[in-house]
């Protein structure tokens, strides 16, 4: 039988992606968004939920990954034309899975991360050298002076991802990079120090990209990734224990 204490369980709180994501999902349901409909322009959105526009933009990849959403570059993003027990159903499990097992989201972009590196150092252009060397930079810059650099850190990895030339790679890295990149520094998961750290990591990992040797450019990753790579292993570890302590 549990305890009192046992049937406690940890307080949810919604990321803002996730609540701008809710309120999409209630104005499809009540029908003011219908199949097709073009949603308002990103600024419009930022000024109507009073958050920024990265914020918005991360919801709208999130559904567009899913298929909820559409957007034409000529024209606008749209609701895509599902029904509304099925958009219900999948943006409800879309919210879930920000909140799922926060190890196995760490294993789970340690093993893509690798991956998208070994591809992004094989096919990066100059173009695309040129975008994950500007958000570098830009890390670089806020840190430097003491301001947070979440979305800059947030961006190199995303940019890595592009130079793969593989959507699905890129998509998949755009859902779990951003949640994972705000706990981990909110949270300080790796310590006060570790945004410093960081910068000569970030250096090693486009040097490799650069020169494009596909063996530096995953382990320079692997390194970077590391630490959090630990706690990830230690959690399941502890899980385990506790499984077996259960059983």
């Amino acid at each position: 039988m549990k305890s009192l204490i046992d049937t406690i369980t940890a307080i949810q709180l919604e990321s803002p992606v996730d609540k701008i994501i809710g309120q999409l999902k209630q104005l499809i349901i009540s029908g003011q968004l219908k199949p097709g409909d073009r949603l308002p322009a990103e600024r419009v959105l930022s000024e109507r939920f009073g958050l920024g526009r990265s914020y918005i933009r991360e919801a709208i990849l999130k559904l567009e990954f899913y298929g909820l959403l559409k957007t034409n570059p000529q024209s606008g993003t749209y609701v895509a034309g599902l029904s509304i027990n099925v958009i219900d159903n999948i943006i409800s499990d879309i919210i879930k899975f920000n909140k799922d097992d926060f190890n196995a989201l760490i294993e789970a972009r340690y093993h893509l991360e690798l991956n998208a590196v070994k591809l992004a150092a094989e096919r990066r252009t100059e173009e695309d050298l040129a975008s994950i060397r500007s958000a570098m930079h830009d890390y670089e810059h806020k840190i430097s002076h003491g301001k947070d650099a979440v979305e800059e850190d947030m961006l190199f990895h995303i940019k890595i991802a592009k130079a793969t030339k593989n959507s699905v790679i890129e998509s998949m890295i755009l859902i779990l990079v951003p949640d994972l990149i705000k706990n981990i520094v909110e949270n300080k998961v790796c310590g006060d120090n570790r945004a410093k750290t960081a910068i000569k990591e970030h250096r090693q990992i486009l040097a490799a990209i650069e020169t494009q040797d596909v063996l530096k450019a995953e382990e320079a990753m692997a390194s970077h990734l590391d630490e959090i790579w630990q706690i990830s292993k230690a959690g399941f570890a502890a899980q385990q224990i506790i499984n077996e302590t259960e059983n």
